[in-house]
């Protein structure tokens, strides 16, 4: 039972428990009402937030539609300016490469024109002095063969000068004219048939004899020296021997004196190392020079074991001659030497020549490979370019999390 306003009611009263739902009824709405209202508010709030986020994220795309269109404007302005510069480094190469091969090629072509005139020149020279020297030689050899020949004649003639010994005996009488009679007939034989420089008259050695005529040939067989004086009183006593005993006599005493002066020559006048290994007996006679071959031949073979040969006028004029040849050849030889000489200069020149334009090969095939290089940085530049210009933004989906972290500020 409960009491309300001094009535009674009690709890299984009809009225009472409809007055109860009635009343629970009312809380219940009532509470429903709060309840609605209370989430009515938070979903109020939870719009207006998510408006706000919408708001953010709008600004933030602009923002990002901004971005990407300054992005794009400089990477075109960076692409353009690096074509440009590439252009431009491409030009620049290009220009200094043509110019580099211009200046090489005008080298080159120089150098070139300049060793074919010398070597045209160096030819022409060459060929100047070999058929000079070729002419020479064959009137030099055609002279000779001139001379050859007279002297055969000679021979023949030996018989018919030995009746001169006679005439000479005369002027031979006197030693003293008879050595300046050799000296005189001697030097010019000499005088005529070699040149002033390659022959030297009363030369003194190092062993202080003087030389009545020293030859300079070349090494080998080295200095020659040419004795004019004879042992004339013995061939004079040979001619004046009238019976054969005397003449026999008087003939083992010229061989004998001969032999004598043969071995003085060769003792004075062959020294090692200074002279040749030989000398020469002049004799101002043909006669005496065929009584010798006549009738001492084995005088004569003496001479040439002691290395000492015996000429008259017209021998000793071959043998000069032939000395001259063998100096031509020896000067011609030393010709030969400066032109080989020249040639290996010239030769070095054109190896250094070779030198040069490999070197220059090597600098032009690097400057090549940078420009190359360039080309190649130059192309991946622009494909890095290209990317980036055609790189795609992917819009950003919108994140389950209701907290989005903004990209920019929102305006205030």
């Amino acid at each position: 039972m409960i009491e309300i306003a001094g009535q009674s009611y009690a709890f299984d009263d009809p009225r009472v428990i409809a007055a109860i739902i009635g009343v629970l009824i009312i809380v219940a709405v009532l509470w429903l009402l709060i309840s609605s209202a209370r989430k009515a508010t938070q979903s109020t709030l939870l719009v207006q937030d998510v408006a706000a986020h919408i708001g953010r994220l709008s600004y933030d795309v602009n923002a990002l539609a901004q971005g990407q269109s300054q992005l794009s404007g400089n990477i075109q302005t960076v692409s353009d300016a690096q074509a440009n510069a590439q252009v431009r480094v491409i030009q620049t190469m290009e220009t200094r490469l043509a110019e580099v091969q211009t200046q090489v090629a005008d080298r080159l072509a120089e150098n070139a024109r300049r060793s074919a005139m010398s070597l045209t020149e160096m030819q022409e020279r060459m060929k100047e002095s070999l058929a000079g020297s070729s002419e020479k030689t064959t009137e030099n050899l055609a002279k000779l063969q001139e001379r050859l020949a007279t002297i055969d004649k000679a021979q023949t003639n030996i018989e018919k000068l030995s009746g001169d010994v006679l005439s000479l005996q005369d002027i031979l009488s006197n030693k003293q004219r008879r050595g300046m009679f050799g000296e005189i007939q001697l030097t010019d034989i000499v005088s005529k048939a070699l040149p002033s420089d390659a022959y030297a008259l009363q030369a003194t050695l190092s062993n202080g004899k003087r030389a009545d005529c020293l030859v300079h040939l070349p090494n080998p067989p080295g200095p020659i020296v040419i004795d004019a004086k004879f042992p004339f009183e013995a061939y004079e006593a040979y001619a004046a021997a009238e019976t054969k005993p005397q003449q026999e006599a008087a003939l083992r005493d010229l061989g004998n004196a001969v032999k004598v002066h043969i071995k003085a020559i060769s003792e004075k006048y062959i020294i090692e190392g200074e002279t040749a290994d030989g000398a020469i007996m002049f004799l101002p006679s043909e006669a005496v020079y065929a009584e010798l071959h006549a009738r001492l031949p084995q005088v004569v073979r003496e001479g040439f074991n002691a290395r000492v040969w015996i000429v008259s006028p017209t021998t000793c004029m071959a043998t000069l001659n032939t000395m001259r040849a063998i100096l031509k050849d020896a000067r011609m030889r030393e010709q030969a030497g400066e032109i080989r000489k020249a040639l290996r200069h010239l030769h070095r020149d054109v190896e250094i020549i070779g030198e040069k334009a490999s070197k220059l090969e090597t600098h032009l095939r690097q400057a090549g490979d940078d420009v190359a290089g360039v080309l190649t940085a130059a192309t991946r530049a622009g494909k890095r370019a290209d990317r980036l210009d055609n790189f795609d933004f992917e819009e950003l989906a919108p994140d389950a999390d209701p907290k989005v972290v903004p990209l920019a500020p929102p305006d205030p």
